[in-house]
């Protein structure tokens, strides 16, 4: 009797979604999140194969969002990022136009801008690392996880430029490393630099690489030039391979520190993380830099986006004089 051997069973989809991601190297958390929304999509239609779906099961799931669950316009463009992805990338099945959704509105937010007096006051109610990466966040304009993300070689001392790398829109640029912080960050490497060669002798030392680049260069992530500047204070398991590492720092330290520091200084706007980047880009418009050069520096592809931050050089509504006043 001829023993046959069984063919392995493919992959559920989940597990295809999740390495189609990851060969067109999207980030973990957009894995994770539209992995999410694929589930919700599938048990929205009673657990059915999205194959045996299509354009008006995905109409009808973003309507629901938006009429039914009022969800944001960004949170709804997640949405449906995810499931596009999903028919393009991994179904490979071309989808009509969307013509039929309901759009969720979207609102007409102005930022929340901090003045140069409230960044100072929330600055000195912070210490240590987050107080500098929150100077970072205001003197550089980066966002968030730009700053987390910084690496060794990202920053050039000689020039005072901090290099942005695959930045939102996976977008490089070049920002300002702000004078007064020049001292403080070559003292967080020197903190950082003892920190990795004691992970070395431990057998550690490895950071995650971008890309292709841990195959091209597998010793790459144990030297120093790849180190995050903020690393995190405990080593972690690599959800997608496993290995021990020390990542960055986690930004849910620095919005709660923020958080803290704001209501401390009885400040009454709502100020994040992001809100330093907002102040950064209006300080810089107010003192009279040109919004071109700003824009520059932010990343924004288009100037309108930047032009948001004009509202503030204004006095009272769109700068008319209140008769009351006059």
């Amino acid at each position: 009797m001829v023993a046959t051997l069984e063919s392995p069973q493919p992959p559920k989809l989940l597990e295809q979604v999740v390495a189609r991601l990851r060969v067109k190297h999207y980030s973990l958390r957009t894995e994770q999140i539209y992995v999410d929304w694929i589930k919700r999509f599938v048990w929205f239609h009673g657990k059915r194969h999205p194959r045996d779906m299509g354009a008006a099961e995905i109409e009808a799931f973003l309507t629901n969002l938006a009429v039914e669950r009022s969800v944001s316009a960004s949170t709804q463009n997640q949405a449906k990022s995810a499931l596009l992805f999903l028919y393009k990338e991994v179904l490979q099945i071309e989808l009509p136009w969307l013509d039929n959704v309901t759009q969720a509105k979207v609102p007409k937010k102005l930022p929340v801008v901090m003045t140069q007096n409230e960044v100072r006051a929330v600055l000195a109610r912070l210490d240590g690392t987050v107080w500098l990466i929150c100077s970072l966040l205001y003197g550089s304009g980066l966002r968030i996880m730009e700053c987390l993300r910084l690496r060794v070689k990202d920053v050039d001392f000689e020039r005072c430029e901090i290099l942005v790398r695959e930045g939102k829109g996976f977008k490089d640029r070049v920002t300002m490393l702000p004078a007064s912080l020049v001292q403080l960050l070559k003292q967080q490497l020197e903190r950082v630099k003892t920190l990795h060669e004691e992970d070395l002798l431990k057998g550690y030392g490895d950071v995650f690489m971008p890309m292709a680049l841990e195959a091209k260069y597998p010793k790459a992530g144990k030297s120093w030039n790849w180190q995050y500047i903020f690393p995190s204070r405990n080593l972690s398991v690599d959800p997608r391979s496993g290995a021990v590492r020390r990542h960055h720092s986690d930004e849910k330290v620095i919005q709660r520190a923020v958080k803290k520091a704001a209501s401390a200084a009885e400040i009454s706007k709502l100020a994040t993380p992001h809100t330093f980047r907002h102040s950064f880009a209006t300080h810089l418009l107010q003192s009279g830099y040109d919004i071109r050069t700003v824009q520059e520096l932010l990343g924004h592809s288009d100037v309108s986006t930047t032009m948001i931050y004009t509202h503030v050089l204004n006095k009272g509504g769109k700068g008319v004089v209140s008769p009351l006043d006059s």
